[in-house]
């Protein structure tokens, strides 16, 4: 675990220059727009280990699935988000120095990911080996009121020294996934075009065959006086550049600023790139760096407003959230239903960037409750338009009659995963989808959704349930053989309770919805029963004899549901038995111990009993929570925050606190020895889950909502801002009282502690230990 960030409620603060932390740093102040997203790389030269990251979302490349053997329904490609044109891109000599801060001394090291107003900034004093000293400050943004565009600024300041400098800056095309299965690059120059300050440089990506038009246009000055800028004499494919040379002496200041946007063919037709792009570059050089960064300001301030928590007594605690939150807004805008979440985001490379069940099971609740309801509906409705390719993916593995299984990783609804005992079996993921989709309508209330997207999903998700179990003689029950839980410490095992359970729930739903639908619009009903050839009869009744026959392993004498069938012949060590040197179990030992073993990377039976906690009594998931999670080894940044939820849920505070810790500050101290990687934004939605449904235990039960909150005794207070439905509300919990704020036009009755607590048009409510309103304010 590192320790290196400095405690703050807004910012994330690196004092001092370690080299050896800089990957990791490169992901923390990451800085994205929804659109686009860009890893903290320097702007000058560094010739030390980086991580070079420019993503644009929707671009991606099919690289070539790596495996030693080939398996009937693999897929035949990884898609991969790609790095893409790097145009921060800035060369600064000093007589015949270049700045390296990997060859110089550095001094006087700040970074700042300012998450209030949405920028990055960074000042160093560097000396030179010739001893010349310089001081930089750079401050750069990716616009989210503009968000195919960004800027920088860069300031020099000659310390102690007379001479010349020559600053280059270009747009570097010629770049190269860290991932790439093959070291292949994955871009071809399609132009490039270099005039007075500004220039452009569109690239191809090869097989997908995406343009990305980068147009750069930089302005420079030495003490308020501008400098001339001229097209760089050298050309190279793939890059772009220009030339401004300057004499200086002990206190001169250069500053430059560099605009630049972004335009991909996704989003614009191809042979008007550059012109889209140069148009847009107007605009914002137009507004000049001082009213985009105000822009930028007032833009976050209201995103702010509907999404922060707000802790007092605890600052890390502040920060951490804040830090999740922030990059979840920055990762994910809703604007484009094409979109999703990348486990990734814009931070890194890993997972390929696409899209897993992550979004379903994890992010859906913070973008309900925090954004406009078409947020989340926009998530639904990108898997509703792949509802052809899961279709498609299910028959390649044998299934048939419209039976969808959606993928484990796609960027276009295609399968990319080429493990098999997660492409195969990891098949819950269905799971998630389809309770999405009741989560999305029990929270807004929304149910025309059924009829006009989410029924057709539902059957096409029960049809692969009704193929994928089949009768055992033996048990005299409907099993489930060869799957992988969400726990992949295990592979290819049988019955796995969770995978059973949901699979189960899947079919109830899925009769029901239709159910619904049938009464409420029987028009679209009976085009939906045409265009799906779905004979009610028949599929409905084999769907119910599933549901009532199914197969659930469990323990009598513990009192515990297992997590598959012969789970207790593994040998029962728990994790607190084990050796430190042996953690992490996944960098430590061979995939075969693992799997033999009973440890548990991250929630399995206890994700079950997450989403369907109503089910069951709270002795019930005592014994299972006491059961599992000390075998847990939490080594998924998923786990934690649902052992948090359940813990509060059962009234253990203390523990509850401890597993929230760990998941926000999951990446800003390095838990897992992986943020270099980048940055794990699915979990981040954890994090605030952890508050909201831990902490504050809210749940949507009967069309209301209800609240069972403590406080972590560390804590003064924290509060929330909560969109649910037409309401507006705001929850402070204190160590004395309960203050809700209802910011809405209407009345709204809820719950606290099981008690019901009208709460006029803006109206605020004072619950005092946890029973009475000893006062109403309006």
């Amino acid at each position: 675990m590192k320790n290196y960030i400095k405690a703050n409620e807004w910012n994330i603060i690196e004092e001092g220059f370690d080299p050896h932390l800089n990957k990791i740093s490169e992901s923390i102040f990451s800085i994205g727009n929804g659109r686009m997203g860009q890893r903290a790389n320097f702007e000058e030269t560094f010739s030390g280990e980086t991580l070079q990251g420019n993503y644009i979302a929707g671009v991606y490349y099919p690289d070539k699935t790596r495996v030693g053997w080939w398996k009937n329904g693999y897929p035949e490609y990884f898609a991969k988000v790609l790095n893409a044109a790097n145009w921060i891109g800035l060369k600064i000599k000093i007589d015949h120095e270049i700045l390296d801060l990997n060859t110089c001394t550095v001094t006087h090291f700040k970074r700042v990911l300012n998450m209030q107003e949405g920028y990055l900034e960074r000042s160093f004093i560097a000396k030179l080996t010739s001893g010349k000293q310089l001081q930089v400050h750079a401050k750069r943004f990716y616009s989210i009121v503009d968000d195919e565009a960004g800027a920088l600024q860069y300031s020099i300041k000659a310390l102690n020294f007379a001479g010349t400098i020559q600053i280059t800056s270009f747009t570097d095309g010629d770049i190269q996934n860290q991932d790439a299965n093959y070291d292949e690059k994955f871009w071809n120059e399609v132009s490039g075009a270099v005039s007075d300050n500004i220039a452009f440089l569109t690239l191809q990506t090869k097989k997908t065959f995406f343009e990305v038009c980068t147009a750069t246009q930089v302005f420079i000055q030495k003490n308020n006086k501008p400098v001339a800028i001229k097209p760089a004499s050298t050309h190279r494919e793939k890059f772009v550049s220009h030339l401004a040379v300057t004499d200086v002496v002990a206190g001169d200041s250069i500053v430059l600023h560099k605009y630049a946007v972004q335009v991909s063919s996704e989003n614009h037709p191809k042979d008007k790139l550059q012109h889209i792009s140069e148009q847009l570059l107007h605009k914002i050089v137009a507004k000049g760096f001082n009213n985009m960064l105000e822009e930028q300001a007032a833009a976050w301030a209201a995103k702010w407003e509907t999404s922060d928590i707000v802790i007092k007594g605890d600052v890390k605690a502040q920060q951490a959230i804040r830090f999740n939150i922030f990059q979840l807004n920055q990762t994910y805008t809703g604007k484009d239903a094409r979109l999703n979440i990348g486990p990734k985001g814009f931070t890194g490379e890993k997972y390929g960037g696409s899209t897993y069940w992550d979004t379903e099971a994890y992010c859906v609740p913070f973008y309900l409750s925090t954004s406009a309801q078409e947020v989340t509906r926009n998530l639904l409705i990108y898997r509703y338009k792949q509802l052809d390719k899961a279709i498609e993916n299910a028959q390649k593995l044998g299934f048939t009659d419209g039976a969808a299984l959606f993928p484990m990783v796609t960027m276009n609804g295609e399968e990319c995963h080429n493990e098999w005992e997660i492409t195969f079996e990891e098949i819950h993921r269905n799971g998630a989808i389809a309770y999405a989709i009741y989560n999305y309508i029990r929270y807004t209330g929304d149910a025309d959704y059924l009829a006009e997207y989410g029924l057709e999903v539902l059957i096409g998700i029960a049809r692969f349930w009704k193929q994928r179990v089949n009768w055992s003689a033996a048990k005299n029950a409907y099993v489930m053989l060869g799957v992988t839980g969400p726990n992949e410490y295990e592979n290819n095992i049988n019955n796995n309770w969770y995978t059973n359970t949901i699979a189960t729930w899947c079919l109830k739903y899925a009769i029901e919805a239709a159910t619904y639908v049938k009464d409420n619009q029987p028009h679209v009903y009976q085009k939906l029963v045409q265009k799906l050839q779905l004979d009610e009869f028949a599929e409905f009744s084999s769907w119910n004899a599933i549901v009532k026959g199914m197969y659930y392993p469990a323990s009598t004498e513990l009192g515990v549901f297992l997590q598959q069938d012969g789970y207790l012949d593994k040998e029962q060590t728990l994790v607190s038995e084990l050796a430190s040197e042996h953690l992490p179990l996944n960098q430590k030992w061979s995939w075969d111990r693992i799997l033999r073993s009973c440890f548990i990377k991250q929630a399995d039976v206890l994700q079950g009993l997450y989403f369907f906690e109503d089910d069951y009594d709270k002795d019930t998931l005592r014994r299972n929570f006491d059961f599992y999670e000390p075998r847990t080894v939490h080594e998924s940044s998923l786990s934690p925050c649902i052992h948090s939820i359940l813990a509060a849920r059962l009234g253990n505070q203390e523990r509850a606190y401890q597993f929230y810790l760990r998941t926000a500050r999951l990446d800003l101290d390095d838990y897992n020895n992986d943020t270099e990687d980048g940055l794990h934004i699915t979990s981040m939605a954890g994090t605030w889950m952890s508050v909201v449904e831990g902490f504050a235990g809210m749940r949507v039960r009967d069309n209301q909502l209800k609240f069972s909150p403590f406080l972590p005794d560390s804590w003064e207070s924290f509060s929330f801002t909560i969109n649910f439905r037409v309401y507006v509300l705001n929850i402070k919990i204190g160590h004395e009282q309960i203050i809700i704020s209802n910011k809405s036009a209407e009345a709204i009755t809820i719950k606290v502690f099981d008690k019901d607590y009208t709460i006029a048009a803006e109206t605020v409510i004072y619950i005092v230990h946890k029973e009475k309103i000893v006062n109403i304010v309006a």
